[in-house]
């Protein structure tokens, strides 16, 4: 598992809640903040469990499936948080589908379940964030300035809208090119090429979403790991610019922001928990934060990992998925890993897991 340093989900997770507190004063003062340290929000073995959740939103195919799904476990005595990132494709026998398509089955309700099931810990709070709630916000804050660690392209960026465009071919034409090996070359009407140079870069709310949203860029950029790093550096775009002198001194775009965080957020954390967050982010500024990816490791790389993908077939119903490498829905190996990297962390993998 390849581990960072790094503060920016937690950073918008609280901005989110900093944002609502200000709006809502009325559920309790400000002075409360100031005065009141005491931290009550609900907690095991001392620490608090969050689940994030990011959904493409209503106008993305499968508004509502999970492209982003990360466990946070905090120790606020500590000062540390460990991130742990699943990836969507991950196999769940409980549905016989993938776990990204579970909030969209049964909403935080569900997801929360099946994510404390994965990695053998309770959840107390979840917190859903659409995407196209994050392009509006984007907007409205006239685009951030987002760091672009690697220059990259990706010629099959789906357009949204045209995911059955025949680009022109007839019925017939259409039969014969459905299983074409290459859907961007068949069908090129329907993708979008994208490119980003490295350093920093302005971004509007549509192309800071393209940026995050990229999954067949050629080379390194085009995996899992640098998809991740990209939604850190975009989010933590958005931090410094909401926090911005620019922002903070403008009543009426603080307004504006909260009606589209609003509308665009689904948790099960009440108003009242609100300034409790903000006294938890203040407590974290300066927090040890460790990332962890559950994934298949990297083999020209001598890296091991606790997940492998099977090959397609009916009982993954014929989809690319991934599943536990000590077998199909045990997920003891990693409930084991999670709990190590949380208690001690720097966690060592296995080549081969040993089940003594």
């Amino acid at each position: 598992m390849r581990k960072k340093k790094t503060g920016v989900i937690l950073a918008a997770l609280f901005f989110l809640l900093i944002l609502f507190s200000l709006i809502s004063s009325k559920y309790f003062p400000l002075s409360s903040l100031l005065f009141n340290q005491k931290i009550t929000l609900k907690k095991t073995d001392g620490r608090i469990n969050l689940l994030l959740l990011g959904v493409g939103g209503g106008k993305h195919e499968g508004p509502n499936l999970t492209d982003t799904i990360i466990f946070v476990s905090i120790d606020s005595n500590k000062e540390k948080a460990v991130l742990v990132s699943i990836p969507r494709d991950l196999w769940t026998m409980d549905i016989k589908g993938r776990i990204n398509t579970v909030y969209a089955k049964g909403g935080i309700s569900m997801a929360k379940s099946f994510v404390s099931k994965i990695v053998g810990q309770p959840i107390d709070y979840v917190l859903r964030i659409d995407f196209d709630g994050v392009e509006k916000a984007i907007s409205l804050l006239g685009g951030v300035d987002v760091y672009v660690s690697s220059a990259f392209d990706d010629y099959q960026y789906p357009i949204s809208g045209k995911e059955n465009d025949s680009c022109g071919h007839s019925d017939e034409e259409l039969k014969s090119l459905a299983t074409a090996s290459s859907q961007l070359d068949a069908f090129p009407c329907r993708y979008l090429h994208l490119h980003f140079d490295k350093g920093l870069q302005h971004m509007d709310g549509e192309k800071a979403l393209e940026f995050i949203r990229s999954r067949h860029a050629t080379g390194d950029e085009g995996t899992d790991f640098a998809r991740s790093k990209r939604q850190g550096e975009l989010i933590k775009a958005i931090k410094d610019k909401a926090i911005s002198l620019e922002t903070l001194l403008n009543p009426a775009k603080i307004v504006n922001l909260y009606t589209v965080v609003k509308d665009s957020i689904d948790t099960n954390i009440k108003e009242d928990e609100f300034d409790d967050f903000i006294r938890l982010s203040t407590k974290m500024k300066n927090a040890n934060i460790q990332n962890v990816v559950l994934d298949y490791g990297d083999e020209q790389k001598n890296r091991p990992g606790l997940l492998t993908h099977p090959e397609t077939s009916y009982t993954y119903n014929n989809e690319w998925v991934l599943i536990p490498r000590v077998g199909n829905g045990d997920f003891s190996e990693i409930q084991k890993y999670v709990d190590c990297e949380i208690k001690t962390g720097n966690c060592p993998i296995s080549k081969v897991f040993s089940a003594k």
